[in-house]
């Protein structure tokens, strides 16, 4: 007796509408990202004058003080997406490794190289020149907008959240949500205040990593309420 097709066209209709709220997720949340750079490559008064104040006064405060600028200067290079991703890689093997979770973990880590990926294109497509400062404390090659750096922190942490987030308690959640809202405060700040970038670039850098994270963990999440109990994607092993 030939199998009854009926649970595998469900199954479809399921993994098609949690495609479709994704990729729902991802132009709704694009949408702020668009304007802004919109605004940018037309050079709009009303963020350009904006831009050019702030970058000049948080030049300034970096300039007085050596010790801040020092800072700034370390947590530039602490906070480039390739030391924070490869730390994002070790939690991801840790996932695997230690709770079995490997097809939560492998999205992770593909989910944030492939913003890293997608934060380089727009660099590209908006060809913003990078801020001029006098007596520049850092200099840095490549477009401005989006800030790489801010996308990033956006995008691992995101992406890191909902890899853990079965695995903690409440007071774990509320841990890491924290950490990863400081993390792309700390790293948009640090921008803004060494002069490698606008506060919008920052802010459009927040925006494009995690619409990207978010769209692609909103159809991962569904994607994965289709599977069989057990499999990787649903309850782990081991809370922590």
């Amino acid at each position: 007796m030939p199998a009854d097709p009926a649970p595998r066209r469900s199954l479809g209709r399921a993994r098609r509408r949690a495609l479709g709220r994704a990729a729902a997720y991802g132009v709704a949340a694009s949408v702020p990202v668009l304007v802004l750079a919109w605004l940018v490559r037309a050079e709009s008064g009303l963020v350009v004058d904006a831009d050019r104040a702030a970058v000049a006064a948080a030049t300034r405060i970096t300039g007085e003080r050596p010790a801040v600028e020092r800072t700034l200067l370390v947590g530039q290079e602490v906070l480039a997406a390739r030391w924070m991703n490869l730390a994002a890689m070790g939690v991801c093997l840790w996932a695997w490794r230690r709770h079995g979770i490997g097809t939560r973990a492998a999205w992770a880590a593909g989910t944030i190289w492939g913003a890293w990926a997608l934060g380089l294109g727009a660099k590209e497509v908006v060809d913003r020149a990078r801020p001029v400062v006098e007596d520049a404390v850092t200099v840095v090659p490549g477009s401005s907008f989006p800030s790489g750096h801010a996308m990033n922190a956006a995008a691992v942490g995101v992406s890191l959240t909902v890899l853990v987030w079965p695995l903690l308690g409440r007071r774990g959640r509320v841990a890491v949500v924290s950490g990863a809202a400081v993390l792309a405060l700390v790293t948009a700040a640090d921008r803004v205040l060494l002069g490698a970038h606008y506060p919008s670039d920052v802010v459009g850098g927040v925006l494009f990593g995690g619409a990207v994270a978010g769209a692609s963990a909103v159809g991962y999440l569904g994607w994965t309420t289709t599977l069989s109990p057990g499999t990787d994607g649903a309850a782990p092993r081991n809370e922590v």
